[in-house]
């Protein structure tokens, strides 16, 4: 007969039982109890590490499973990395700042000339006002040796009529005029 002892999952007693019997066989210790019931559960030595049964030497070393090594890298290109990107970000927050102080100042000068030149509009409109003025009208043609003329004359378009008489203007040229020289 063999005896085969099984062990719980749950890492509880274990129980042995006769193999093709099915019949559970109980060892008794001088005391009277059940031979599974001989951990301590009490004191000192309930602390007590449980003692491995020890295994034949022909199976071998036990084998363990190692933690994993420390992941260690080279430090020196990190740091480098780290610090050009450091220097890198710098350097560009320098340049977009720059860029756009740059910038504010071409805006400043673009509204100085825009206001400058919105003057110069405002006053060559003023002058085209003034040289519109009917007496001015009037005195720059005398001073091309226009002369004024009578009531005018109409032509209907529909058939080509002349409506009223035309004449000739009539009266002398101006003194300030530039024709008065070639009469």
């Amino acid at each position: 007969m063999t005896e085969q002892t099984r062990t719980p999952r749950s890492g509880g007693r274990t129980t042995e039982r006769q193999v093709g019997r099915g019949i559970r066989a109980h060892r008794m210790d001088p005391r009277g109890r059940d031979a599974a019931r001989r951990f301590p559960t009490e004191g000192s030595a309930a602390l007590r590490p449980k003692e491995q049964p020890k295994q034949p030497a022909a199976a071998g070393p036990r084998l363990k499973v190692a933690p994993p090594p420390p992941v260690t890298g080279p430090r020196v290109p990190f740091v480098a990395l780290i610090l050009v990107l450091v220097v890198g970000g710098v350097l560009g927050i320098l340049v977009v700042n720059t860029k756009i102080a740059e910038n504010a100042f071409r805006i400043e000068r673009l509204k100085e000339s825009g206001a400058a030149l919105d003057l110069q509009q405002q006053e060559l409109q003023r002058e085209i006002a003034q040289a519109k003025a009917p007496g001015n009208l009037t005195a720059q043609a005398r001073k091309l040796g226009m002369v004024g003329g009578g009531d005018p004359a109409y032509i209907r378009l529909q058939d080509g009529k002349v409506i009223g008489i035309p004449k000739p203007g009539a009266g002398a040229p101006s003194v300030t005029s530039d024709q008065t020289a070639g009469r």
